[in-house]
Order: structure tokens, then sequence, then C-alpha cells
């Protein structure tokens, strides 16, 4: 693979965004339509003791992903009420078009006592085209901590091949205390991609494996996304180290690439992945949270840069696969 750098298309900063969000744009996930493309993302909002909360909303641009038409003036879904698996927070927001409506499997995040955070994945669907969602039932997860996934179970990105729905997403195995860093610090999460596939996008069957190997025995694995092009499947994610990966440069996260030829086994080639960290600007100490795009028969990684999205997402064209 290689992608040509088309530069940061959308900074949060240069917009009023709804529901009181001031910062980020985390998570770019794309519908293409006939005239114009919706870029759903999270924003967030700070809250009065310093904790963010995370809402889906989106842009609009045209096809060429350089000119702004319109900024979602609500957030497309409501966070879930007291006590549930998305009270405080929904990223990401990934989007699919299927039986001529857009359905969103989300991920929902609630704040916990004892380690910071836990993750379940839900379903929501729209009937109006993307501009407002509603929850499937109650309001509750489709896929959370189980048996064999014990928690952090998010991240969902969902494709339809081969006669089933097949979605790729993340869940976690232990938290851990980096006892390089001395007393009083907090549990850090340990998470990476798995697979699991469904006849209808409801009822998902799971073997609770991990898909993609490790460059460390400390790496997580987040955001994956995955395409089919030239007789392949190939898949693009985030990785990174699971201590000091906020300020630490060379913790950050970095994009990774995988190939598949039957959806199963999975073979990592970095090397092969065709973009990496600019020298300098607003993609330079981070890259994370890809997502791969057909538009116009042409390929388009959507990504967000240092900080994970505080200054906004960009794009990449893939130029030429090898």
């Amino acid at each position: 693979m290689k992608w040509q750098k088309l530069g940061k298309i959308f900074d949060p900063s240069d917009y009023i965004l709804p529901e009181g969000c001031a910062e980020y744009a985390k998570s770019p996930q794309v519908i293409v339509f006939d005239n114009y493309v919706r870029i759903y993302f999270s924003a967030q909002k700070r809250t009065e003791n310093g904790k963010f909360l995370s809402r889906p909303m989106f842009v609009d641009m045209n096809k060429s992903f350089d000119k702004v038409l319109r900024v979602s003036e609500t957030s497309v879904l409501p966070l879930g009420s007291l006590g549930s698996f998305d009270e405080h927070g929904v990223f990401p927001f990934h989007v699919l078009s299927h039986g001529g409506n857009v359905i969103a499997y989300t991920t929902g995040w609630s704040r916990r006592i004892s380690v910071s955070i836990d993750m379940s994945i839900g379903l929501a669907i729209s009937r109006d085209g993307g501009l407002s969602f509603s929850k499937l039932g109650r309001g509750g997860p489709i896929m959370s901590a189980s048996l064999n996934e014990p928690f952090l179970v998010g991240d969902a990105f969902v494709r339809y091949f081969e006669g089933q729905f097949h979605m790729w997403y993340i869940f976690g195995d232990r938290w851990c205390v980096n006892q390089k860093a001395g007393d009083n610090v907090a549990a850090d999460r340990f998470y990476r991609i798995a697979h699991a596939v469904s006849p209808n996008g409801i009822d998902w069957e799971r073997n609770s494996r991990y898909l993609i190997d490790t460059v460390s025995d400390d790496e997580c694995q987040a955001l994956p996304t995955v395409f089919f092009m030239d007789g392949r499947y190939h898949m693009y994610f985030c990785f990174r180290n699971a201590y000091d990966f906020r300020l630490n440069k060379d913790n950050a996260y970095r994009l990774a690439y995988a190939y598949s030829d039957d959806l199963i086994t999975w073979v990592r080639a970095d090397q092969q992945a065709g973009i990496s960290l600019s020298d300098s600007g607003w993609d330079s100490e981070m890259m994370c949270y890809p997502h791969v795009v057909m538009c116009d028969d042409e390929i388009f990684m959507l990504y967000n840069g240092n900080e994970f999205g505080r200054y906004g997402f960009g794009i990449a064209k893939l130029a030429a696969s090898t």
C-alpha cells in the first residue's frame, strides 16, 4: 500500500459544536451519499468535575473532502440514563448503510471506581437518512463483558461479507499498574482486536480469540477498519503501548496493517502500511482511529492525529497497491 496524505480537513475549534462540546473530533466514520459524504465523529464536553462526556455528531462535506457543507446542530444520539452502559459517552460511533437505513454500532462508556471506565457495544438505527438515531430495544448493549471477554468490549467495525455480518472489535483481558511508575498511579487497560459473526447484525457469535499478533507484550490495539481489494481483505488499526502513552510520543498510537485471504487468519505486515507519522504538524506525534472508505472509485483513509483527535481529523488517498 502507498497512501498520499491530503492534510487535515476538519478542526473542531473552527466551529460551534452542539451540546456544549468544544474539543475533539474523534474516530471519523463515513457514509457516502449521492452528492456528499457524511462524517460522524465524537466530540467532547468537559464536565464540572473535569471529566469528559463524548457525544456523536456529524459534518457533511463534498465528495472531494475539501469543503464543509454542514455541521450537525444536535448530537445524533442521546447518552444513556443513570447507570446505563453509555451514561458517560459514546465513542466511537460506527455507521453503515443496510436495508435502506443507516445503522450505528456504538461504544458506550461508563465510569468505574477501582478502574477508570468500562465499555460495551450498543446498536442504534436511523430512519431519517442519518440525521438522528434511536436505540434498539430498551437501550441496553448488544455485546458486553462475557465469560471469556471480561471487560472493555467496544470499537465495533461491521461489514457484510460472504452472506453474513462480520464485526471486528476489541475486548480487554486485564488491568495492570505500571510498576515502574511508582506509587499511587492508576491502572492501565490492555485490549486487542477480535472477530464475531452474525446472521442479522444483532445476535453475535464470538470466539473470544485475539486476531492480530503484537509487536510487544505491552501492546494495545484499537479501531479496526476492514476493506476488500484485489482479491484480499485488508485491515488498518492503531496500536500503542499500554503505559505512558499520553505524554510519551514513543508510546503513543501508530497505524498498523494486516491482511487476510479468508477473514479468519490475519498476517500483520506493518512494513506494508504505506503511511506513517509526519515530520511535523498535527499528526507528527500520533496517528489513530483510522477509517477506510471508497468514494467515487477512490479509496480514502480518515484518521486522527496528535492528542487523540483534539485538533480534528485528516485524510489520505490510496495512491497505489502492491
